[in-house]
């Protein structure tokens, strides 16, 4: 890349989220399923698993996790689904994901087993401390298996603003970032391990209503491996 890519916070992610939907109608369940699909087409790329188990929180991290569970599915991998919480607490995008999961009788486990790949979709930009209960069980158990794991849009218990690790904190093999890579990602290389940057198709009037001018990232794909030295 030969432009510089802003990097930013989790409240100006929270802005660009917000205009997208807002001014620009960008549904929610539409970028969810960009963000799991592009997480299925890494996933594939970069380990090419035959078996893979997704770790799934409640909100918008969970409902991509889903949506990458699918594609997965349709792709041929073997897929177990693990929910961090009950089916009930989830948000209405991150269940309308998980409807679809049942309708095709996927793989829905209370219980994480080995595979050749954890998936790691608990919590995205919107931690707000150490993780606890369920969700910091499941990170934990991510670090037993040995197998890679890859993160969606950043290592569960890492805050992306300030690149802190609370305890727990999943220790990614990679990590495959949303729209703009998140500022402390770019301070914790031992949790984030290789850094992607994917395509949800937020369009670039959303930035530069928060005063960033972002080049075309994804001219070419849209999954991009990002080096730290290319990102302010």
């Amino acid at each position: 890349m030969t432009a510089r890519i802003p990097s930013v916070t989790a409240t100006q992610m929270r802005d660009i989220d917000r205009i997208a939907e807002e001014e620009f109608h960008l549904g929610l369940l539409q970028m969810m399923e960009n963000a799991g699909r592009n997480l299925a087409q890494l996933a594939l790329q970069r380990f090419a698993p035959s078996s893979c188990v997704v770790l799934a929180g409640n909100g918008r991290n969970g409902g991509g996790g889903f949506a990458a569970a699918r594609h997965l599915l349709n792709r041929g991998a073997d897929v177990h689904v693990v929910l961090a919480t009950k089916a009930d607490d989830l948000s209405p995008a991150a269940a309308k994901q998980l409807d679809i999961l049942r309708h095709i009788d996927a793989p829905i486990e209370t219980e994480p087993t080995e595979a050749d790949l954890v998936i790691d979709a608990l919590i995205g930009y919107g931690l707000t401390g150490a993780p606890h209960g369920r969700v910091a069980e499941l990170i934990r158990w991510s670090e037993v298996p040995g197998s890679p794991v890859l993160s969606l849009d950043t290592p569960s218990g890492l805050d992306v603003t300030t690149g802190d690790a609370f305890e727990p904190c999943v220790s990614a093999t990679a990590t495959m970032t949303l729209a703009l890579p998140k500022r402390g990602l770019l301070s914790a290389p031992q949790f984030v391990g290789e850094l992607w940057l994917a395509d949800i198709s937020i369009p670039h009037t959303a930035y530069e209503r928060i005063g960033l001018h972002v080049q075309e990232l994804f001219a070419r794909d849209t999954l991009v491996q990002l080096d730290p030295d290319d990102v302010d």
